[in-house]
């Protein structure tokens, strides 16, 4: 199983249009937000996939109300870190701020996804990998980026755009 990771897309919706398009032609079998998606656009948006999305709310998912109803609207999964799963016998958790895991034991789960720092992150701690895209709602071309993890083998790589 592969999943698509995104993170802190701050409502920036042609990045968003782009990171969709970038996913169906992966062919991911799963997409995870890990927060601050900001507002309900967003989520429209990401209704394009052709892959099921999960993910948590971040600090700046000020329009719970809206960004709730449009999850719901939507068939997605969305609640507050963390957010744990278990898909193709692996043990994900999902968070926003990175120091959420450190409450964690590293022992209980195979993945940890975050976001926050808009910076990539591709950590093993044991056997725990830690991982982060990094940017994706900025600006300047080829800086962007999200990413596919394969749950066979735990590897990690970046779709640029």
């Amino acid at each position: 199983m592969r999943i698509g990771v995104v993170s802190d897309t701050h409502n920036n919706l042609a990045n968003v249009r782009e990171i969709v398009k970038l996913f169906n032609a992966a062919g991911v079998d799963r997409v995870v937000h890990t927060g601050d998606i900001t507002r309900a656009k967003t989520l429209d948006v990401l209704a394009e996939l052709d892959a099921p999305l999960v993910g948590v709310f971040g600090n700046n998912d000020v329009e719970r109300d809206d960004l709730e109803a449009s999850a719901r609207a939507h068939g997605f999964n969305f609640a507050d870190p963390p957010l744990e799963v278990t898909w193709a016998g692996r043990r994900i958790v999902v968070v926003h701020d990175p120091r959420d895991l450190d409450a964690l034991s590293p022992a209980d789960h195979d993945l940890a996804l975050h976001g926050h720092t808009h910076f990539h992150r591709l950590e093993r701690t044991g056997r725990r990998l830690v991982f982060n895209p990094g940017e994706c709602a900025g600006h300047m071309k080829g800086y962007n980026a999200v990413g596919v993890v394969n749950l066979a083998d735990l590897h990690a790589s970046l779709l640029k755009f």
